[in-house]
């Protein structure tokens, strides 16, 4: 196994890991070195990986998300308008399992940095670009947000249909 096999299998392992002990314990209450030694690797591997446990449910959440993205780009779908939020609530319903759990423990708001990181402003957008980004980006945070807090009763084309009728 090479240092890139090595790599993805220690990151793989934590995030197994950390998902399963959560189901459990709060993020606080567990350690770097229970969760290693739940994931079958070593302590340092953590470190060299991950400077905090949550950077391992951000990454979690963003390669789910890039996955999700390079999906939609190879089956040609839209990426704006009604069918671009209707695939995010998609992305949110086929994780439902993770963003449940994210806000059973309070750590929901981990979401918002990945959403922002990917749809949110951009330093090459002009200020009202900028402005107006962060607006509809933090928006969406909040339908997504209240939608889990909820169970996620509503379909993802639901949830699309109710917010695009509040931007007309």
């Amino acid at each position: 196994m090479n240092n890139a096999e090595r790599n993805t299998y220690v990151k793989r392992q934590l995030t197994a890991a950390l998902l399963e002990l959560l189901k459990e314990q709060e993020l606080r209450d567990i350690s770097v070195s229970q969760l290693s030694a739940a994931a079958g690797v070593h302590r340092v591997s953590f470190y060299r990986s991950f400077g905090e446990k949550e950077d391992i449910l951000r990454e979690h959440m963003n390669v789910t998300y890039k996955q999700w993205e390079a999906g939609k780009a190879q089956a040609g779908e839209s990426a704006s308008g009604q069918a671009a939020t209707a695939g995010l609530f998609a992305y949110m319903a086929h994780n439902g399992e993770l963003y449940r759990l994210l806000y059973r423990r309070g750590l929901f708001g981990l979401f918002k940095d990945v959403l922002l990181a990917n749809v949110g402003p951009k330093p090459e957008f002009s200020n009202h670009m900028a402005y107006a980004t962060a607006f509809i980006a933090n928006g969406i945070y909040g339908w997504i947000a209240e939608w889990v807090a909820r169970g996620m009763q509503e379909s993802p084309e639901e949830m699309a249909e109710l917010l695009n009728r509040q931007v007309e």
